[in-house]
């Protein structure tokens, strides 16, 4: 197991395309819901525990070897916004030509050949993780690390808001981001009957709405 493996993976600066996401900080800029850093850590916190979680979970048992297809319907049925679900692929497929790049692997070729438009980015990010010697635990702390870093870089170019201040909020963040990571591996060994369900309604609705905006400086 390589620790310099998941800092690479974990770098905002991996070609995988999460710079062009936001995580849905913009359309809760717009309307009022993040306006300095408190609001965005109280946002990037119930993201966390509830999508960061399920997802978490997915790329955990990914990791572990569970059959990608199946992983793949799980998110399927864990994603009912149709814009996440199509923002979900479209990372998962610039993720895999990603990892498929830094570490070839039969898993990731196989991934790619069944799921030529994309399959769900923390199972990718999972399977990434697995070609890259890393475990459960690794993809699980990946996923929550990227489930609050990517609105809080969002915001900061959103609202000009310091980013000492954002830092801070990943700081604080930081013993979430560990139960959450903890509860994801330990629901992945239990199967995938067991993965979480949780979901953020606000997060899905706000989704649809922001896909149907003409202008927009995120992607999602």
């Amino acid at each position: 197991m390589s620790r310099a493996a998941l800092l690479v993976l974990a770098d905002g600066r991996f070609p995988a395309g999460g710079h062009a996401h936001s995580g849905g900080a913009e359309p809760a800029v717009k309307a009022g819901r993040i306006r300095d850093a408190q609001d965005l850590e109280a946002f990037c916190r119930g993201r966390l525990h509830t999508t960061g979680l399920t997802s978490a979970a997915l790329a955990a048992a990914a990791a572990l070897g569970t059959d990608p297809a199946v992983l793949d319907e799980a998110a399927d049925a864990r994603t009912p916004s149709p814009a996440l679900r199509a923002t979900a692929r479209k990372l998962g497929r610039q993720m895999l030509r990603a990892a498929r790049a830094t570490w070839p692997s039969t898993e990731l070729d196989a991934l790619a050949r069944a799921h030529p438009r994309g399959a769900h980015q923390p199972v990718v990010l999972g399977l990434a993780a697995r070609a890259a010697g890393l475990g459960p635990e690794d993809a699980a702390h990946c996923v929550a690390y990227e489930t609050v870093s990517g609105p809080a870089t969002a915001a900061v170019r959103l609202l000009s808001l310091d980013p000492f201040q954002a830092t801070a909020v990943l700081a604080r963040l930081a013993p979430d981001m560990d139960r959450v990571a903890q509860r994801a591996t330990e629901a992945a060994r239990a199967g995938v009957d067991a993965l979480p369900a949780a979901s953020a309604p606000l997060l899905d609705i706000t989704a649809e709405q922001h896909a149907t905006w003409a202008v927009r400086l995120f992607a999602s």
